[in-house]
């Protein structure tokens, strides 16, 4: 028989129900449409549940797109996660690209429809405007990081003269949520083909 769970454990897999539900509905039917009670309901929790849990709908969804993101509840940051490490450790400056291309497509698979909501709920919510423009600079600090390696191991000459910063806006363009979705949802590519041809792009665009 498996041991009782604990309270932290149930409450662990309350929060995580209620996330599932809201990123379903938030995918449906939109930010303004979803309300707090319909998350409860879908869940299956109490209205007061979710919101001694979260605070308010906004809250949600930045968790939402946090954990997204992360693919976990763990506080660790972006570029201290293994798959980062690996990409700066990479010996060479195509096997780098190769693995940023890997990262983003496990990232866009599981957060492309969270990161879709939020920027078509920026237009109309401040608050969630600024929380789009936080993710935008987190990516670009990421890109940025990884670019800075990448012009190290190239020996500071990438193609048509880019630098780290300039890098970076390119691999900001090939790996965001925009791209990876006109051409995976939008288009129908799978996301193996997508990131085949970003990992091939960024090649093309930034190595000698």
């Amino acid at each position: 028989m498996a041991a009782p769970l604990s309270r932290a454990e149930k409450a662990l897999r309350t929060r995580r129900r209620m996330l599932d539900a809201a990123a379903r509905l938030f995918a449906e039917r939109g930010w303004a449409r979803t309300t707090v009670e319909d998350i409860a309901r879908t869940a299956e929790v109490g209205v007061q549940t979710v919101y001694f849990t979260f605070g308010n709908k906004r809250a949600l969804l930045t968790e939402l797109l946090d954990t997204a993101v992360a693919g976990d509840f763990d506080p660790v940051a972006t570029l201290d996660r293994p798959w980062a490490r690996e990409v700066l450790e990479a010996p060479d400056p195509a096997g780098q690209l190769a693995l940023q291309a890997a990262g983003a497509r496990r990232v866009l698979e599981r957060a492309a429809p969270v990161l879709e909501v939020v920027r078509a709920a920026a237009g109309s919510d401040p608050e969630i405007a600024a929380l789009w423009r936080a993710n935008h600079e987190q990516r670009h600090t990421v890109q940025l990081r990884f670019a800075e390696a990448l012009v190290a191991k190239a020996g500071g000459a990438l193609r048509d003269g880019h630098d780290a910063g300039s890098a970076a806006d390119v691999a900001m363009a090939m790996l965001g949520p925009e791209t990876y979705g006109l051409l995976v949802e939008g288009r129908g590519w799978t996301a193996g083909r997508w990131e085949r041809w970003a990992a091939d792009a960024l090649v093309r665009q930034l190595l000698p």
